[in-house]
């Protein structure tokens, strides 16, 4: 009633009465027009507070009054003014909130009553997620209070949050929705930050009533099937009615200004105003042995391979020269189709020296690529690390010769030689169809070679092995391959011939080497680097992302074709 009272521009005694009464004469004049139009006084009034509980009854879908539904005499409403506003307000709120600016231009009426708070709370709550309910908040148990003190700053006491959280008693959620979560909605998804060869992996999402950034890292090496671990880069938040803060969360000492850009689409970047709240009162000293504990889970001391003192010393140098000013770019969850061998997506996986990567495996046609969203000074991040042919399943020895090193090279190198033929063998016949077009006055037929055959035997190998996945097989590394974790599964599915990538420091003299994908289940698989006699062990990121679904498999390759120039 309360609602109704304010979009008529009266107070709740009266409006009812005179609508009342309306109705009742237009009960007994069936040829009467209905009463639509409001007196200027009651269009002219107004500052009644809007009460929750008729906002809820109203979001739920309030039922016409008893006078209108006894009048079977009354005709139809002939236009969407002769409706009763709290049907509007549900008729309104289950448009786009991108379409409420054009309906307001509509008509005075439709501008008072898109005023209704109880419509952007539904946009706000059906198109960004937000649950919370402004006019409850309260400072112990809310969502936002969980936010901050248990995720964001866990150092700060609940008896500080007084002077932290914003003041929500003023705040509406048209408020909310225009300022805060349309303003930024293009920044909301998955982004790959530009930090040199190191790269990562940056998830901006709606969390209550804030829109955070939260930086996803690796596990501690090597315990690639641990859960991901993430900290705060920014916030936003509204923290007066119609302003927008951004925050950086960088560093120790709590929220600070920052700043927010949108370059362009697909791409923004961030700005720490007040670097010196990253500083610490030891000094760089200080900050490194902060850093190598949250980055690796240990103290230098505890790491005896000179090698790997020297990859992190250079990472932690290189890495917070930036002070949370970075660009970030765009990148999308990959497409699946039911023909994959496994559900692609974003896996963990050891490194060496280099620690645990993240890794995006995706599947195109006869090919399987990993390519790194997190990289190192050797492949950087936005290269293809791996690619596996799926047209060359392998079949491996049994378990005692499979052991043995060079048995297992002695089949990789059989496969990689009859690939470079069949490639050969390709380019050959690609050649002789572009000659034989070039002199013959008609198009030529198509040659039936690797497009028409050698395709439908890709396929056929492809289905042979997917259907051999579902039996298991012994697995063991042979006598001589590195692992940093030796808790690898014991068996596995398929295994294909594969190629990766490796380099020099500073990705000098790059070269695809000869390798085994094996791959365990379908959140686990690894891949054994023949030259560097090296296993990597994967596990997939559990983590459902939103707004990280690529349009089309169009834009996901071109996503791909990006993010490898920011490498080199």
């Amino acid at each position: 009633m309360a609602v109704c009272a304010r979009l008529c521009g009266v107070g709740p005694a009266r409006g009812c009465r005179r609508r009342g009464a309306a109705r009742e004469q237009r009960c007994g004049t069936a040829d009467s027009e209905p009463d639509t139009d409001t007196d200027p006084e009651e269009a002219g009034g107004g500052g009644v507070t809007e009460d929750d509980e008729a906002a809820e009854r109203i979001e739920g879908g309030r039922p016409l009054p008893p006078s209108v539904v006894a009048c079977p005499a009354a005709r139809a409403p002939l236009s969407l003014l002769e409706l009763p506003p709290e049907l509007l307000v549900q008729i309104f709120g289950s448009l786009p909130g991108t379409d409420l600016p054009s309906l307001a231009r509509v008509c005075t009426t439709f501008r008072r009553i898109l005023s209704t708070d109880t419509i952007w709370r539904r946009r706000c709550r059906e198109e960004y997620g937000v649950c919370e309910n402004l006019r409850k908040l309260e400072i112990t148990g809310v969502s936002c209070q969980d936010v901050y003190a248990k995720r964001i700053n866990p150092r700060v006491k609940s008896g500080r949050f007084m002077k932290i959280l914003p003041d929500y008693e003023h705040m509406e959620y048209r408020d909310v929705y225009t300022c805060l979560l349309h303003r930024y909605r293009h920044i909301l998804g998955l982004w790959q930050p530009d930090i040199g060869p190191y790269g990562g992996l940056l998830n901006v999402v709606v969390d209550g009533l804030f829109i955070i950034g939260w930086m996803y890292l690796p596990p501690h090496d090597p315990h690639v099937d641990d859960p991901m671990r993430f900290k705060p880069l920014f916030r936003i938040h509204l923290m007066e009615r119609k302003c927008a803060t951004v925050e950086c969360m960088y560093g120790h000492k709590g929220p600070h200004n920052g700043h927010i850009q949108i370059v362009k689409k697909d791409e923004f970047s961030t700005k720490c105003n007040q670097t010196d709240h990253h500083r610490m009162s030891g000094g760089r000293q200080e900050e490194f042995r902060t850093w190598l504990r949250e980055e690796w889970g240990r103290t230098l001391e505890d790491i005896f391979h000179e090698h790997m003192q020297e990859l992190i010393l250079m990472k932690f140098i290189y890495t917070s020269q930036y002070d949370n000013c970075l660009t970030y770019r765009r990148i999308y969850l990959p497409p699946s189709s039911p023909e994959d061998l496994i559900q692609p997506g974003l896996f963990k996986g050891t490194y060496g020296s280099h620690g645990l990567e993240i890794v995006m495996l995706s599947f195109h046609g006869k090919k399987a690529k990993g390519t790194k969203i997190t990289g190192d000074p050797n492949i950087p991040a936005g290269q293809q690390t791996v690619e596996i042919d799926l047209a060359h399943p392998l079949q491996l020895p049994d378990i005692e010769n499979l052991r043995d090193f060079s048995e297992l090279s002695r089949i990789v190198l059989e496969v990689q030689e009859q690939v470079r033929r069949e490639e050969q063998e390709r380019e050959q016949r690609q050649e002789e169809k572009e000659h034989s077009q070039q002199a013959a006055s008609q198009p030529a037929s198509p040659l039936r070679g690797e497009g028409a055959e050698g395709e439908e035997t890709a396929a056929g190998a492809q289905g042979t092995t997917q259907d051999k996945a579902s039996a298991s097989q012994p697995f063991v590394l042979p006598m001589g391959v590195i692992s940093r974790n030796e808790d690898y599964p014991r068996t596995c599915r398929v295994c294909f011939y594969g190629t990766g990538l490796i380099a020099g420091h500073g990705f000098t003299s790059p070269e695809r080497t000869p390798g085994v994908f094996v791959l365990f289940d379908d959140d686990r698989f690894g891949f054994i680097w023949l030259e560097l006699k090296s296993f990597s062990l994967y596990s997939r990121i559990k983590v459902s992302f939103q707004n990280a679904q690529a349009p089309s498999r169009e834009a996901f390759d071109e996503m791909l074709k990006n993010i490898q120039p920011l490498a080199t």
